[in-house]
């Protein structure tokens, strides 16, 4: 046997050798889509009998460890309080002016209401233009709240009055002698339900093409920010948060029905990761994504690429916008959730014995 599996992994055919490795514990000869791959002479002679027994550390490994994959174990996906609903992503130009910025984005917000969003999603720093030194004038005492932060209040009336959720985007927060980048989650009630500070800061160096530093005015973040909606569980992240599938993971694993990126990746990283990113941290984690970014400016200091999208579990894209000025409408339907989840069961085939991921906020809570 160590002879033919020796001359079989030796071969130039290397879709044979993924054949042996991928399907050792069955017969090649129950693995009918790789037989043509393999010559009838060769197969005949050496591999018709060859089948392989599962190990204590292979295969029946995958079925009794993916539970331990995930410290503290990974929690069960929560029923939503709704099936299906609109969601409306609001790819908002950005000035100067931040009094026209307020009302701009309580314009769109009505719109996407009117339209039958049920939950909201503004971009990334869109009552500010992006930038270093615009972010300590731009910046609001938002645990204060009332006139020291305009943009939060403006979110928390609407929601309040149009009885929707709204993924506040993102704006500068000032708190003591820090500023964050904040993202602030309103409910029905216009309560301040959650505040994700972004956590992965956006500092990038490419020769000839863009850099930028956030840390040189901005702290980052130190919490995962998961909360619960009249529309479901929902993480939180900011543009470059979306690169660390490590949060989207835990958020995962904390049972979040969607993740909402407000972000504006700019016109380099934009065309190759953008979408990718986004496609990618849904299919992994088998959930909903949404993104929001403010509309491009080819005139501004920073450049955004737009494309606001949603994507389902399967990493579809269900919707976006090009990079224009737009509001979009589209539906989530959570019972596709547990359709793609028992269709490719992977989070049932982790291997705990080899790998997990550690939530340290929740291990530390216990």
């Amino acid at each position: 046997m160590k002879s033919a599996v020796s001359s079989l992994v030796r071969s130039n055919n290397s879709l044979i050798s993924r054949t042996l490795l991928y399907h050792s514990s069955k017969p090649i000869s129950q693995s009918p889509f790789f037989l043509s791959n393999i010559p009838k002479n060769l197969f005949n002679q050496r591999y018709q009998k060859l089948q392989f027994s599962p190990n204590s550390t292979s295969i029946m490994a995958s079925l009794s460890k993916s539970e331990q994959a995930r410290e503290p174990p990974a929690l069960p996906l929560p029923s939503p309080p709704l099936t299906k609903f609109k969601i409306g992503l609001c790819q908002l130009s950005v000035t100067p002016d931040k009094e026209r910025n307020i009302k701009h984005a309580r314009k769109a917000i009505e719109e996407a209401a009117q339209k039958g969003a049920q939950l909201v999603l503004l971009p990334e720093i869109w009552n500010s233009p992006y930038s270093n030194d615009s972010f300590p004038v731009y910046a609001e005492d938002i645990n204060a709240g009332g006139d020291a932060s305009p943009s939060t209040a403006m979110l928390s009336e609407v929601a309040s009055r149009l009885k929707i959720t709204i993924v506040g985007g993102s704006i500068p927060e000032r708190c003591g002698d820090k500023l964050y980048n904040t993202c602030c989650v309103f409910g029905t009630d216009g309560k301040l339900k959650a505040k994700h500070r972004k956590i992965h800061l956006f500092d990038i160096d490419i020769p000839g093409k863009i850099t930028f530093m956030e840390s040189k005015t901005l702290t980052a973040g130190e919490t995962p920010t998961v909360v619960d909606t009249d529309v479901g569980r929902i993480g939180i992240g900011i543009c470059y948060d979306i690169r660390f599938t490590e949060l989207a993971m835990i958020y995962a694993a904390r049972g979040a029905h969607l993740i909402c990126y407000p972000g504006a990746f700019n016109m380099t990283t934009g065309p190759l990761h953008w979408e990718l990113s986004q496609r990618a941290r849904a299919m992994d984690n088998q959930l909903y994504v949404a993104t929001c970014s403010p509309a491009r400016d080819p005139g501004a200091g920073y450049v955004a690429w737009g494309h606001s999208t949603l994507v389902g579990p399967f990493g579809e894209v269900l919707a976006s916008t090009e990079h224009e000025e737009d509001i979009i409408i589209a539906e989530i339907d959570y019972s596709i959730l547990e359709q793609r989840r028992a269709s490719l069961p992977f989070t049932k085939q982790r291997r705990g014995d080899l790998y997990k991921l550690v939530d340290i906020q929740r291990l530390n809570s216990h």
